[in-house]
């Protein structure tokens, strides 16, 4: 373009219409090659867009971060194993006020291979028997509760006559074993969770061991078990041969202790930041526990999470009350009397038990 020709230049162009042009000029016209003036309500467009696309762009983070948890506890809660544990039959005891879980620890060898049989010692007995027994019960008020029921506890099972209460796993699995123990508590049980030997080991070693405090050294070859006293982190090997060590003078009786105290300690292991927040161990603890554990029909993995959960509380740990030793036809047992029943009739009332029930030996 032409440059413009100075005002004071131009011919024929006195002062008067300089003064003119000047002027319109400072009135507010725009001048000779300015850029179009914004329309009204244009200059906060940008602005406008920008906060928009950082508004989806927080939705989509939102979404994933709740899908994502939502989906993988989905998927790992369709792979655990679920058997029909908790059928109906004549009798069965109605509701009672809280929540009962049996938990049962198993000696079944049957994903084992023989090496890992050598290497845990569990030796090669076909079957399966109970060597754990337990309710986990979550009253309505209260602390929760975890209680071993000896297995040499000599009680009636349906269609066998009186017996160890481990024979009805034996012989009947899940199904017997549940109705022997609703018969003997009157307690309804409400979940059921199940787990093996080859799968225990796995369980801890994927939380990075457990750690357990004893109070002397322990060696039983039977159970492969070597351990000093003191504290110590328990590797899988080591913390399944101390759940199943009776090298005690009061065997079995003692072993329930050790068996509590190191199902609590797991539980608070399995519930740590450290491992809840820890992807590279959170998800090796899922694989492990999903391939380890067989739970009810109707069960699923949030009901594992909230029993953990209410475990790593105040939890009250004791052993059913029970009469003393007896010799029966299946050999050294251990008696029923009145202070099994009163004891579970607290629970069936949904009331917290006296003292004088409650049983804790140091282990």
């Amino acid at each position: 373009m032409p440059e413009p020709i100075p005002a004071a230049d131009r011919p024929g162009e006195h002062a008067g219409q300089r003064s003119s042009r000047a002027t319109v000029h400072d009135s507010g016209s725009r001048p000779p090659n300015a850029p179009p003036a914004a329309k009204p309500g244009q200059a906060g467009k940008p602005k406008r867009k920008r906060k928009r696309h950082l508004l989806r762009w927080f939705l989509v983070v939102l979404l994933i971060l709740v899908l994502l948890p939502v989906g993988v506890l989905f998927y790992y809660d369709a792979q655990l194993h679920r058997v029909d544990a908790l059928a109906a039959y004549a009798g069965r005891p109605a509701g009672t006020p809280g929540t009962t879980w049996l938990i049962v620890g198993t000696d079944s060898r049957a994903d084992l291979t023989q090496d890992e049989k050598d290497k845990l010692a569990t030796g090669d007995s076909d079957g399966a028997r109970t060597d754990t027994i337990m309710l986990a019960h979550l009253p309505p008020s209260g602390s929760a509760m975890l209680i071993s029921i000896p297995r040499d506890l000599y009680v009636p099972i349906p269609g066998m006559g009186s017996h160890k209460i481990n024979a009805a796993f034996n012989e009947g699995g899940p199904q017997l074993l549940v109705r022997t123990v609703e018969d003997l508590s009157g307690l309804r049980i409400d979940h059921y969770a199940e787990i093996g030997f080859g799968g225990f080991d796995r369980l801890v070693d994927a939380v990075g061991g457990v750690q357990m405090c004893l109070d002397q050294p322990l060696r039983d070859p039977k159970a492969g078990l070597r351990l000093k006293a003191g504290c110590q982190t328990l590797n899988g090997a080591q913390a399944l041969g101390l759940v199943r060590t009776r090298a005690f003078p009061n065997a079995d009786l003692e072993r329930v202790v050790n068996q509590r105290k190191f199902l609590t300690a797991l539980m608070h292991r399995a519930m740590s930041p450290s491992v809840l927040l820890n992807p590279f161990q959170l998800f090796p603890f899922l694989n492990g526990a999903v391939a380890a554990l067989t739970v009810a029909d109707g069960d699923h993995l949030w009901h594992l999470a909230w029993l953990g959960y209410k475990l790593t509380g105040d939890t009250v740990t004791t052993t059913v009350p029970t009469g003393g030793s007896t010799y029966t036809d299946d050999g050294d047992s251990l008696a029923t009397d009145q202070s099994t029943a009163d004891f579970f009739d607290y629970l069936r009332r949904g009331k917290p038990v006296p003292t004088d029930l409650l049983s804790e030996g140091g282990a």
